[in-house]
């Protein structure tokens, strides 16, 4: 069993960085170039689709892995979360979890539109707005997690 929950946290943790990640970096490498116009439809559409699988397998992985160890199999206790500062955390890293998702669908969706029509300035910056909101919520998610393995 404890074999079991360590394989849980570790791949928790890893898909969580992975796309805590991959926002903050498509926001600080692509987004600017996108902005100016600097890169192709083609690579900016191939990135957006990279940057839409990450989020949509982490947002999977996430919700498994965080219901296995929410569970009485796992380490959580339902009324434990209403009642500690860890308990408050993992509330607060569900609700940010669910905020980066809706953020980053938005933003590749805003992407997505815009490129079909081959443009890369306009889009980007339609995108922008969500984008940053999806990065400041991706640090706050791993300082919420730093916070809770403290």
């Amino acid at each position: 069993m404890a074999t079991a929950l360590t394989a849980v946290y570790a791949i928790h943790l890893l898909a969580g960085a992975l796309w805590a990640g991959s926002v903050c970096f498509f926001t600080y490498s692509y987004l600017p170039l996108a902005k100016r116009g600097d890169v192709s439809v083609d690579v900016l559409a191939a990135a957006t689709s990279k940057l839409t699988t990450v989020s949509r397998a982490g947002a999977v992985l996430q919700l498994l892995t965080g219901g296995y160890l929410a569970s009485p199999m796992g380490v959580g206790t339902t009324s434990a979360y209403w009642s500690s500062t860890s308990g408050y955390l993992v509330i607060a890293m569900v609700v940010l979890w669910l905020l980066l998702a809706a953020f980053t669908e938005m933003a590749a969706s805003r992407l997505r539109d815009g490129l079909d029509v081959d443009k890369v300035r306009t889009p980007a910056r339609d995108a922008s707005t969500l984008l940053y909101a999806a990065s400041a919520v991706a640090v706050l998610l791993l300082v919420d997690a730093g916070l809770l393995l403290a």
